[in-house]
């Protein structure tokens, strides 16, 4: 079972789709940090201050003794009150919308190049099967050997 296992993982598929799931992961990060460094600020000061992380609902108390702001949803979430932070996640949404964009406009690209690639090559006819051409020689043969043998 183990050298069943090794052969899977060391399939050309599975080790493209962690090479895959890595960079995935770093451009996610990549993305995220688009999203909440530089295109939330510029929309938040477009909309007068607009900020969608301060926009959540409490679902519970605030413990005793918590000292931060009452509005910041970061402080509230690391103390323990339950929150539905509905602004946090059009942040998210906000980031998929982007990745997907992302990734639509670079397979887009990909695909583009492939048929200027497949256009640009020259067709080239598919080679026959060695079985087919030796047994096509073998049969030139024989014919060459009866004709000789006839006359």
């Amino acid at each position: 079972m183990l050298k069943e296992f090794r052969k899977f993982v060391m399939r050309g598929n599975v080790m493209d789709l962690a090479v895959g799931v890595i960079i995935g992961g770093a451009f996610a990060t990549i993305t995220k940090s688009l999203t909440d460094d530089i295109i939330m600020p510029v929309v938040g000061w477009i909309f007068g201050g607009f900020d969608f992380s301060s926009y959540f609902i409490r679902l519970g108390a605030i413990p005793e003794g918590y000292t931060g702001s009452t509005s910041n949803y970061a402080a509230l979430k690391e103390a323990g009150v339950p929150l539905l932070g509905y602004g946090e996640f059009i942040t998210v949404m906000i980031n998929f919308l982007i990745l997907a964009f992302i990734i639509f406009l670079f397979v887009r690209a990909v695909n583009r190049m492939m048929e200027a690639f497949e256009e640009d090559k020259p067709e080239v006819a598919a080679a026959e099967p060695t079985d087919v051409v030796l047994l096509r020689q073998i049969r030139d043969e024989l014919r060459a050997g009866r004709g000789a043998g006839e006359g």
